[in-house]
């Protein structure tokens, strides 16, 4: 059915008649006025012109880019996204234009410098509005045209822009290609998914757009309507399907590449998946490209679509038919963080021939039983999936993607099934269904559908790029089976995780019934879940260090052989000292090339069994010389070094009784976690045997599970962990760690001090260097202490701390004088005096704190905490004379 106005489809049907009346654009402004608009990486010259056009009652605020040469062009329309202007498109039109093509920007009805009302691509408004720039483009000499008054032109955009691009197709017969991004094939289906208000959405289009007031006043009438009743109705969704694409799909004839956003909650796949099916059926050729950004976030690809757009207009526009516009299907799949720099790595996968979002299904069957689900009165508190209109600052689905999400179910307010732990790994590309049986206290209900990944522990779960699918059941008063179409998505759930399908009541992006109402959820079915087994992932490129780094380790070797001097021969071991893990007696090592200036001078301390040894020290005070020194790495100008009573050399025998972690460990990212250990373990040279790879993957706490996954997957915890495990490979009895903790978050550190202390608690021995200091006063049973080179203190935590005889006791009412000095009277007490936060008690040797609590509760103080008077930070300071 055509919806257009009778007297527009004349228009359109007689472009040349329009174009003799003369009456589509009046140029008022700019015409003539051209600029260079030069890049800075790029000498080829674009000219600009920036000129304010007459449409129909509105002025267009516009910008035509020409190359500087002679001759006619294709033309290309680009059109911003909502809330911008033209200005936005400016460096893609320069681009354009540098690459041959005459490009024409504008700010839409109600945006940047242009006039009139925002009726969200009207097909009387801003879709007349592109037909009378097709018109202008028509007029101008550096246009290529088909015939008079049809100008080769295509047209691309993104979300807002996107649609005009389809609608311009549908209503315009001159358009020859186009490329739409992140944009919607129905409008009405994207703001009220299955009869549901997605009133976040909703509400940050009406207030970008500049208040209900700079909207056309039909759509400002029905988005209060809507917002205030919390339920679309059927005016509101015909007004919504009149600016669609879809009510002109059977007219959108013209090659067209669909871009659209995995990590989107207002514009989902499955609109570009309706857009394909509509426009395919008509005969034209469609490519599918998902990429890994979209309306929530994460990376929206700019130079790589930017490229794909200029191919597919290269080939449609220009006619290169030997331009290659890429697969007829290709997503972008995250896959884990590089780690080398910490972002997250995304690789291609393609397919021949787009898939759909149902292709190849594989049953899973869940369990879980009827279960019963509040919707609380007022909707509130809100279930939370993704947070619309905050993605772009924080990439939250890019961080669903890696492992970290903001999603939210509250108790009783859900219903789940999982599955049993899968067998094999499992990719799931589409829209995975199920069939559940819904009966309510109302006679409608809204639920809203997603499913989880849940790991093996069963407690960390991640929604899939925070995609939900809401549902209205109508009649479910007396019980009603309903099929569920879940979000489109594309994602890998690893070999031992869970699906778990979750039906929550409410959701923060969406409307729910205000009166409260109980759900009954029963499975009817299994889930089904579409794998397209035809999308296949390229091979990630490896890095250009894993193919020459063997090979310059090799000229290393060889050199070192081929110029080695011959070593001074080594002290005998010290058998009193056998049993010590570390002793180091007046070590010294000077700058290079100096003579009096010293990294180290004259360090002498002694590391028992059983320690953990924090070894502090502010920037240049020549912590990590000392651990070079210790692991063999460079030589000490004077002094030594005994581990277990053999001094230190390098290649020294006794340096397999040493693991070190450095910053900054390398693995090959291509392989698993045990491979890479594997392949450590067996560089070494030493039988497989002695590795004792089970114990040190226990001590660590990695899994199986992280074990068998590339290291690309891993997160900088998980690398941190197999750092550690690989330094703990053979147990070695002293084990060396410089700045563990370093880019970790705060549950990260915590669990890496328990593997320290795990590790110790075997009889084994820890040095750590950290500029935690609260950390190291955690987990670290004995200090040492440097500035400048030289020892400042060394021993017991408590020791430096102070914490043995003076204690702050924190109160939770002030502490009255007469109560103060009945407690300075106490056995064991030496003084005691008030201060902000309640007393500071100085204890007698003898005292303890346990007996002083006693005495306190006793006396009735409302004792809230004891704890050491100086914490490490203060006694660091003072100690170092606050040269950190």
């Amino acid at each position: 059915m055509d919806l257009r106005p009778p007297a527009l489809r004349s228009l359109l049907r007689r472009p040349r008649r329009l174009l003799a009346a003369g009456a589509a654009v009046v140029v008022l402004a700019g015409a003539g006025t051209w600029t260079a608009a030069v890049a800075s990486d790029d000498t080829r010259s674009v000219r600009r012109s920036d000129q304010v056009m007459a449409v129909d009652g509105v002025r267009l605020d516009t910008s035509y880019f020409t190359p500087a040469g002679a001759g006619r062009h294709p033309a290309v329309l680009l059109a911003h996204g909502f809330g911008g202007s033209k200005d936005d498109m400016r460096r893609q039109a320069e681009d354009l234009a540098r690459d041959g093509y005459a490009v024409l920007t504008w700010s839409a009805r109600g945006f940047g410098g242009s006039t009139g009302k925002i009726g969200l691509n009207d097909p009387k408004g801003e879709v007349a509005d592109v037909s009378r720039l097709v018109d202008w483009l028509a007029r101008q000499p550096q246009v290529r045209l088909d015939k008079p008054g049809d100008p080769r032109v295509g047209v691309a955009g993104g979300s807002y822009g996107g649609a005009i691009s389809l609608l311009a197709a549908g209503h315009d017969q001159r358009v020859d290609a186009i490329a739409p991004a992140i944009t919607y094939w129905n409008l009405a289906d994207a703001l009220f998914p299955n009869g549901v208000f997605k009133k976040l959405w909703a509400g940050i289009f009406f207030n970008t757009g500049g208040g209900c007031a700079k909207f056309q006043p039909a759509l400002c009438r029905m988005y209060d309507r809507v917002a205030e009743s919390g339920t679309p109705d059927q005016a509101a969704r015909k007004l919504l399907q009149e600016r669609s694409p879809s009510a002109v799909g059977d007219r959108i004839k013209v090659p067209t590449l669909l871009v659209q956003g995995q990590t989107d909650s207002l514009f989902t796949l499955d609109q570009a998946d309706a857009a394909q099916k509509a426009i395919r059926a008509n005969g034209a050729p469609v490519d599918v490209d998902w990429i890994a950004g979209g309306h929530d976030g994460g990376d929206m690809e700019t130079s790589r679509v930017e490229a794909r757009v200029r191919a597919w207009f290269d080939r449609y526009l220009k006619g290169d038919k030997g331009t290659d516009t890429g697969p007829a299907f290709r997503i972008t799949r995250t896959g884990g963080i590089d780690s080398t720099d910490g972002t997250a790595q995304l690789r291609g996968a393609s397919a021949a021939a787009y898939p759909g979002l149902g292709d190849h299904r594989r049953a899973v069957a869940l369990t879980g039983g009827t279960q019963h689900v509040a919707n609380p009165a007022g909707a509130s508190p809100p279930g939370v999936s993704a947070l619309p209109g905050l993605g772009g600052s924080g990439g939250l689905a890019q961080l669903s993607a890696l492992g970290v999400g903001v999603s939210l179910d509250f108790p009783g307010q859900f219903a789940k099934f999982d599955s049993a732990p899968l067998t094999r790994d499992l990719r799931i590309t589409g829209t995975p269904t199920a069939t559940v049986r819904i009966t309510s206290t109302r006679d409608d209900a809204v639920l809203f559908g997603k499913v989880y990944d849940v790991g093996p522990d069963g407690t960390r779960q991640v929604l899939p790029a925070q995609l939900v699918a809401p549902f209205r059941v109508t009649g479910a008063k007396a019980g009603k089976d309903v099929t569920l179409t879940l979000p489109a998505i594309d994602h890998e759930v690893q070999k031992g995780h869970r699906l778990r399908l979750v039906l929550a009541s409410t959701d923060l992006g969406y409307a729910s019934p205000a009166a409260p109402a109980d759900y009954t959820v029963s499975l009817k079915g299994d889930l089904s879940v579409p794998t397209a087994p035809a999308v296949t992932t390229a091979a990630a490129p490896l890095p250009a260090w894993v193919w020459w780094l063997p090979a310059a380790g090799a000229a290393v070797a060889l050199a070192l052989l081929l110029t080695a001097r011959r070593r001074t021969a080594a002290p005998a071991p010290d058998p009193d000292l056998a049993d010590v893990p570390l002793v180091i007696k007046d070590l010294s090592k000077r700058y290079a090339k100096s003579t009096d200036r010293y990294a180290v001078r004259e360090l002498s301390f002694r590391v028992d069994k059983g320690q953990v040894l924090g070894l502090l020290g502010p920037n240049g005070a020549g912590k990590t010389t000392t651990l070079r020194m210790l692991m063999g790495l460079i030589r000490p100008d004077d002094g030594e070094i005994r581990v277990f009573g053999h001094a230190v050399r390098p290649g020294a025998s006794v340096l397999s009784r040493v693991g070190a972690f450095v910053e900054g460990a390398g693995f090959l990212p291509h392989l698993s976690g045990r491979e890479n250990l594997e392949l450590y373990w067996r560089a070494t040279g030493r039988p497989p045997e002695d590795a004792h790879l089970d114990e040190a993957l226990e001590i660590a706490g990695l899994g199986d599970d992280a074990l068998a996954r590339a290291v690309r997957t891993y997160s900088q915890g998980m690398r941190q962990r197999l750092a550690i495990a690989q330094a703990m490979l053979g147990l070695p009895d002293l084990l060396i760690l410089d700045e563990p903790t370093n880019g970790l978050d705060p549950p990260q550190i915590r669990e890496m001090r328990e593997v320290m202390i795990r590790y110790a608690a075997g009889g084994r021995t820890v040095i750590v260097s950290s500029h935690l200091l609260a950390e190291v006063e955690q987990s670290c049973t004995h200090l040492v202490v440097m500035d400048r080179g030289r020892l400042v203190q060394a021993g017991p935590v408590r020791e430096i701390t102070g914490s043995g005889d003076t204690l702050l006791v924190g109160t939770a009412v002030p502490v009255q004088e007469p109560v103060v000095e009945k407690v300075a009277a106490l056995a064991g007490v030496a003084s005691a005096v008030r201060t902000d936060d309640g007393l500071l008690v100085r204890l007698e040797p003898g005292g303890t704190a346990e007996r002083l609590v006693v005495e306190l509760v006793r006396l009735e103080v409302p004792v809230a905490s004891v704890g050491p008077h100086r914490r490490l930070e203060d006694a660091f300071l003072t100690l170092i004379g606050g040269s950190a």
